[in-house]
Parts: structure tokens; sequence; C-alpha cells
């Protein structure tokens, strides 16, 4: 039985209501998302063209850049257990003030003379790992921060902030201050990352219990051993084994796509930068409207409706290119994926904290995201070997029917009639 963490007395008192709680839990968390996020998209922009900066060996290059997102790979089982283990609040507040120690390192490093490739590359570890951490644990602490009715809205709200930001608004924002030099962007990161590990200070007060309790989910003394419980959870239950797997092959399509689209943008369907800018923010629109609407789409198809959307966006993402070079219908598809993305992250992050127990939620958390996440750059490697040999067509073709095959073990294994309401535990098979 799956149980939900209470906000404590002292917050849920007669004093402050715990809706009037978990409402300024919520916004903490958003602003706290929007802000680390920003400055995250400011380094994945930054930090590869500094590197481009000291060194013309493209393999050094991509070293750097995949230094920044290999720890999804490398670490997320372990980050799992550190954030079932630990305090989940305590572990945001140090995965931030290891970020802006990192990003004030690179600074002073410049300001010295210059970054090299070495110490690009383990800052970009630290920010990477950091990244995990902190995305994982503010994941997993939701359902100690925020009652059950108000969870939706905080997991679109943070969705929608963690897609805007991280995504879109970040580059951006990079670009623009890569303007003004690197140390002022280095500088100005930092500062973004002490605004928010200052939102997590004691000081502030966001209310609950933030350390899981071990009996819910039979945490083990074993790094491994927690590891493979988290692991046989996620796998014995249908609900999200399904809502894994499905997200593997969507986010291998979406890394296809990522990997493709500039040159078919370019090439095919004659946009120049400007108008590619227009394609990519169509992406970012669409999570802010499908953020601001998971609500209603929950009511009007029920979640597994809301969340089926989202395989047809990503279909029609991937499917556009393949069919047409208009780029006003790849603009209209890029806003309907983006828009699909966000339907799904908020669904399945309110399905996952109602059926995985407290102790277990970083451990699943994790996981997902190493699967999801982990799909990204393997979509993207063999887009490109499709493309080289075959050409773009043939490759966004080939995700295209991954994304139609998807559809049907989906429709076939995802329940309904559970996913529409607070589940109290999982489905086993």
């Amino acid at each position: 039985m799956t149980t939900t963490p209470a906000l404590p007395p002292a917050a849920s008192g007669a004093a402050e209501p715990a809706h009037r709680v978990s409402r300024r839990n919520t916004w903490l968390l958003t602003v706290f998302t929007a802000v680390t996020n920003l400055a995250d998209g400011v380094t994945k922009l930054v930090i590869p063209l500094m590197a481009a900066r000291v060194t013309d060996s493209p393999l050094a290059v991509s070293a750097v850049t995949l230094s920044l997102t290999l720890p999804w790979l490398l670490t997320s089982l372990h980050v799992g257990v550190l954030v079932d283990r630990f305090d989940r609040r305590l572990l945001l507040w140090l995965a931030d003030g290891a970020r802006a120690l990192s990003v004030l390192v690179l600074m002073a490093a410049v300001s010295g003379g210059g970054a090299g490739v070495p110490l690009l590359f383990t800052c970009g570890l630290v920010l990477g790992i950091a990244e995990v951490v902190a995305l994982t644990a503010a994941a997993s602490l939701v359902p100690a921060a925020v009652t059950g009715p108000g969870r939706e809205r905080a997991n679109a709200w943070m969705a929608g902030a963690e897609t805007v930001c991280n995504q879109f608004a970040g580059p951006l924002v990079g670009a623009v201050l890569l303007a003004a030099g690197t140390v002022a962007a280095l500088g100005t990161t930092a500062v973004t990352y002490v605004l928010g590990t200052l939102i997590l200070l004691p000081l502030v007060p966001l209310a609950g219990r933030f350390r899981a309790d071990a009996g819910q989910g039979g945490t083990v003394r074993s790094v491994h051993g927690d590891i493979r419980a988290g692991l046989a959870f996620l796998w014995g239950n249908r609900v999200l084994r399904t809502m894994a797997l499905t997200l593997t092959v969507m986010c291998a399509c979406w890394g296809a796509w990522m990997a493709l689209i500039p040159l078919a943008a370019t090439r095919t369907m004659g946009a120049d930068e400007s108008r590619y800018g227009v394609l990519m923010s169509a992406l970012g629109l669409g999570g802010v409207v499908g953020a601001v609407t998971v609500g209603l789409v929950n009511r009007l198809l029920g979640r597994k409706g809301a969340m089926f959307a989202d395989l047809l966006g990503t279909l029609v993402l991937v499917a556009t290119p393949w069919l047409t070079s208009s780029l006003v219908l790849n603009t209209v598809a890029a806003f309907l994926g983006g828009m699909g993305g966000v339907l799904w992250s908020v669904n399945s992050r309110t399905i996952g904290q109602s059926l995985v127990p407290d102790a277990l939620l970083g451990r699943y958390t994790a996981a997902l995201r190493m699967f999801s996440w982990g799909a990204l750059p393997l979509g993207s490697a063999l887009a490109g070997a499709i493309a080289q040999a075959a050409g773009l067509s043939a490759a966004f073709a080939v995700f295209a029917l991954a994304a139609a095959v998807i559809i049907v073990p989906f429709l076939r294994w995802m329940p309904a009639g559970e996913l529409t309401a607070e589940p109290t535990s999982g489905a086993k098979d």
C-alpha cells in the first residue's frame, strides 16, 4: 500500500491550513525549478562554446558537451539511492551550491587567463551530476510538499518551467549573455544558481518532512540491492513499466528529430536563422500551453487520453518532415510535440507519485529518466547514421514508424480506469 507523506503538524495546524502550505510549496518549487533550469540551459550553451574557443579538436569539444549529459546514463541509479536515503531538500541545496561553485571556478579561470579542456570537462561533469541530483530530488519531494489534490498543478508548473527554461529560454539567454563576454555570462549564471540556493535555505518556509520513510520501500543496506529493488518495483508494475518503455521509444524519436531538424529546416524547408528560431520556439510555446491546459485536457480525455495525445504528437513531430518540406506545417508539428511532451510529463509524474512508495520514489524517478534521457543521444546517433547512409527522409521515416509501432502496446497495456483518480496501490501483473 502506498502512503502519502503528510505535511508536518506545525505547517498543517490551525495556524495555517494544509492547502495554503501546499500552495506556497508549489510556488517555491516552481520558482526554484525555473531559476535553476534557466541557469542549466545557459551552461549547456556556454561551456561547449568555451571549449570550441580553446581547441580545434572535434573530439575534445564533443567530450566537453557530453560531460553535461553523460551523468544521466552513468549516475542516475546511484543518485536515486542517494535521494531515497537522505533529506531531499538538503540534496537540492547541496546540488545547487555545487553548480554555483563550479561556475565560479570557471569564471575565476577565465579571468586568470583561460579555462582549458580538462577544467571544462571536469566542471561539466560536476554540473551534470548536480543536475541529476537536483531534478531527481525535486520530483521526489513533491508528495511531501504538496497535498494530493494540488499535485497535478505542481507537476504542471514544474514540468513547464523545466521544459521552457532548460531547453529554450536558457540557450537564448546564454547567447545574449555571451555577447557581453564569457565572464559576464558565467557571473550571471553563478548568481542565478546562488539565487536558487537561497530559495531553499531553512529561512524560507518550504514546509514538509523530506526524508523518505525507509519502512515503506523495504530499503536495504546495499547500494546495489537498493538499485535492484527500485528497478524490480518499476518492472513489476504494469502501469510504470508501460510508461517507461513507451517514454524510452518516444525520447529516441525526439533525439532523432533534434539531431536532424537543423539540416532539414535549412536544406529542405528553406529556413533562415530567424525562421529556424521560430520553428524551435514553437516547441517551447507548445510546452507552455500544455502546462496551462493539462487540467482541462485531463478532464476531457482522462490521463490515458492526454498521454496518448503525446504519442500522436510525437508521431506527427517526426513524420511531418518526412512527408512535407513545408516550414509552416513543421512548425505546427513542433508546437503539438511540445504540448504533448508536457502533457505526458505532468501525468506520468503524478501517476508515479501516487503509485510509488515514498521510499522508492527517488530510485524510480532516476531509473525512468535514465531510460528516457539516455535514449535521446542514442536516437540522435542512430538517426545520424541512417541519414548518412540513406538520407534525411529515410531517417525521419524510420522514427515515424517507431512512434507508430508503440501506439498499440500503449493502448493495450495502459489501463484507463486506474489513472482517472489518485490510486492507492500499484497495478501488479
